[in-house]
């Protein structure tokens, strides 16, 4: 949870500054918000949604992915009518896969929407803010982005064309995934791992030879802007998303360090989802990141992250210590202190507790201390300890306060 907690407070805290606010959506939503958007051929309609009826006999699915939720509450007006509009989210998604390192039935997602802007800019700043976000993590140095753009529609068009012909004159070479990929959502075969479709695609057409003048612009813009911010780049002409209402920007920050699991946060740009989803045609870009993934990243590249903050231990000896030790506990809280209890025991016992509750610092509280009115602040890393006055005892706890 330290991990985890530490990937989305440092996305939290990068969303702010780039102007992005917080938001969150409900867990379940109707079953058409996603059929409609990831549609009803898709591996995660078909094979991975969590869908039940409730008692009124609604077809609700856990989410498996947030920008359809978003993109629901923007149209519904749940969400800010100011455009553009820009969230940030972090939250549990749900999807029915094989578990395996890095891929949970349960997991989490950080992700940000930008909805509004058609420009190029916006691009620019959604992948300018992921790139931020993994080299505050401390582990940009083992990824790499990879982009390539989906162009406008007509340029898809005569590419999905041609990419068409050249998979069915090899279609007996493809894998029996790709070949039902071939009928339903051609584009998706570039995605295929399988080395036998590898080989159909290591001189199938790439999208250049069809970007219309347009596309081909947007995409040199947000090339130049990335380069102008000094975030480095992989061009993929392979990288695809699958659904109709993608366009013009795609991009995937991958690693090699976790295995199979290569991609820790991707996204791209969705001018047709809101229309998709009958709402007037609006503008969007955004990512998501696997929490997991990403925490698991920093595990395996920065090594442990910032420890819990260590509490002071009040260990009080003797009845009247005892009745104190409450008290103290409470208004060094309401200094700012982490403070844990030990509850029973004799002293070797209660620094004992002390220990395993991590404790910076042991504050020994006895009946001969109550009577001076002193205590012992013992050092619990030294064995180092000093008697200070009972009313002195914050300013000598100071240096274990958290963040110090």
């Amino acid at each position: 949870m330290r991990r985890h907690r530490h990937v989305v407070e440092h996305a939290r805290t990068l969303a702010a500054r780039y102007g992005f606010a917080e938001v969150a959506t409900p867990i379940f939503e109707f079953s058409d918000v996603f059929r409609r958007t990831l549609g009803d051929t898709s591996d995660i309609v078909t094979k991975e949604m969590y869908t039940f009826a409730d008692r009124g006999g609604s077809e609700l699915t856990l989410r498996p992915e947030n920008t359809a939720g978003v993109a629901r509450a923007v149209i519904g007006g749940t969400l800010g009518a100011r455009r553009p509009f820009k969230c940030f989210y972090a939250g549990p998604m749900f999807r029915y896969e094989r578990p395996q390192k890095g891929r949970l039935r349960q997991f989490h997602q950080i992700g940000v929407e930008l909805i509004g802007a058609p420009e190029p800019l916006a691009d620019i700043e959604v992948i300018a803010l992921g790139a931020h976000l993994i080299e505050a993590l401390g582990v940009l140095d083992r990824v790499t982005l990879e982009i390539n753009t989906l162009a406008d529609e007509a340029s898809r068009r005569a590419y999905r064309s041609a990419l068409v012909a050249h998979l069915e004159a090899n279609e007996d070479a493809l894998s029996e995934e790709s070949k039902q990929r071939l009928r339903r959502n051609p584009l998706r075969v570039l995605d295929s791992k399988d080395e036998g479709d590898r080989a159909v695609l290591a001189d199938a057409p790439v999208i250049d030879a069809h970007l219309s003048a347009e596309a081909a612009a947007f995409f040199d813009a947000v090339c130049e802007g990335l380069g102008g911010l000094g975030v480095a780049f992989t061009r993929n002409p392979r990288l695809v998303r699958g659904l109709d209402y993608y366009c013009h920007t795609a991009f995937e920050f991958t690693t090699e360090a976790l295995g199979a699991q290569g991609a820790v946060l991707a996204g791209g740009r969705y001018d047709g989802l809101v229309e998709t989803m009958g709402g007037p045609p609006t503008p969007g870009v955004g990512w998501a990141g696997g929490i997991e993934r990403l925490a698991a990243l920093v595990e395996e590249v920065v090594g442990d992250v910032a420890p819990a903050t260590r509490p002071i231990a009040i260990v009080p000896l003797g009845a009247r210590a005892e009745a104190a030790a409450l008290g103290l506990a409470q208004r060094l809280r309401h200094e700012g202190f982490a403070v844990e209890l030990t509850y029973r025991g004799s002293l070797s016992k209660r620094l004992k507790r002390a220990d395993q509750a991590h404790a910076a610092a042991a504050v020994i509280l006895g009946d001969d201390e109550m009577e001076r009115g002193v205590a012992t602040i013992r050092d619990l890393d030294s064995g180092d300890q000093v008697e200070t006055p009972e009313a002195e005892l914050g300013s000598h706890l100071a240096r274990y306060a958290p963040g110090q």
